[in-house]
């Protein structure tokens, strides 16, 4: 490590990477089937989901990437080390689900104007072996939450539970079409299943985008955390104050601090940084202390300045 800190800006994740790995074998092995499946079967909700699957496929690409990345140390470039990668990761999945989902609308309702014949045994046979492949998943990647918290692997679950959902909706397409003859079941699931891809990479868009625009993460309220810190003796003001995520579960703070003269500052630093970590968790904070005469603020700060003359 080039430098020292006291926040260890990096991660090791052998239950993330090995469910990954797990996942990724499984997926691989049924976007086989289920893109040639779906071509010999004529069925566009197979083929739709197939799209599903490689969209799954390079989302975890990207994930075992994000991983093995976070356990590079800070650099004099990366001083945050190689975690926001997984961030980045996460946007791009999302943003690749809504691409596809885009295309199986297109291609749903061209169905609908030209209805094609499905071979209705081939179809329902991968669509059930797709069931297995997707409650498995959806398994590992539950486990492997429940012992991580990772962003990647959580945008990944989603996938798992929309492809799941997709496998029963292919079932129940299938045996539909096969009592009734109603072939525009087929474009009908699928453009349900697009329905459903779309919103999951809407949601991982959404919270990949919010920790890449260094929002406060939805966990904290900063008018409490600030009211907290306005309770620590000595403590004027808090203003100048930023609290984001680098990455899922690694979060950082700074604020500046007015304090009274008369209060050693580094007691004050101490009472909030033990307060941070006690209370909220957050174990990475830059605390400036000031006063008003030494540190003028305008019309802000004269306010403090006519407390202590």
């Amino acid at each position: 490590m080039y430098d020292f800190h006291h926040l260890n800006h990096r991660k090791a994740q052998t239950t993330s990477q090995r469910a990954l790995w797990i996942t990724l074998g499984l997926t691989l092995f049924f976007t086989v089937v289920e893109i040639v499946g779906g071509i010999r079967s004529n069925s566009l909700a197979l083929l739709s989901d197939s799209a599903h699957m490689i969209s799954d496929v390079i989302a975890l690409g990207l994930s075992m990437t994000a991983i093995y990345l976070s356990r590079r140390e800070p650099n004099a470039r990366y001083t945050f080390g190689y975690l926001r990668f997984e961030i980045i990761a996460s946007f791009l999945n999302g943003l690749a689900l809504a691409i596809i989902a885009a295309g199986i609308f297109v291609e749903g309702i061209s169905r609908f104007i030209h209805p094609q014949a499905i071979d209705f045994g081939l179809m329902l046979t991968i669509a059930v072996i797709g069931l297995v492949v997707n409650i498995v998943t959806t398994i590992v990647l539950s486990r492997s939450m429940k012992q991580e918290d990772n962003l990647n692997v959580q945008s990944a679950l989603w996938h798992y539970i929309g492809d799941l959902l997709s496998s029963i909706g292919v079932i129940v397409s299938a045996v539909i079409i096969y009592f009734t003859g109603w072939l525009f079941f087929d474009p009908l699931i699928s453009i349900v299943i697009g329905g459903i891809i779309f919103l999951g990479g809407c949601r991982i868009i959404r919270e990949s985008y919010l920790i890449l625009m260094e929002s406060v993460p939805d966990k904290y309220n900063l008018d409490e955390l600030r009211a907290d810190l306005l309770e620590i003796e000595g403590v004027e003001d808090v203003h100048e104050m930023h609290l984001w995520a680098i990455s899922t579960e690694h979060y950082s703070l700074t604020a500046h601090v007015f304090i009274q003269a008369e209060i050693q500052p580094f007691c004050v630093i101490l009472a909030i940084n033990e307060l941070l970590a006690s209370k909220y968790g957050i174990t990475h904070s830059t605390i400036q202390t000031e006063h008003a005469l030494i540190h003028p603020h305008g019309d802000y700060g004269r306010q403090f300045l006519l407390k202590h003359p």
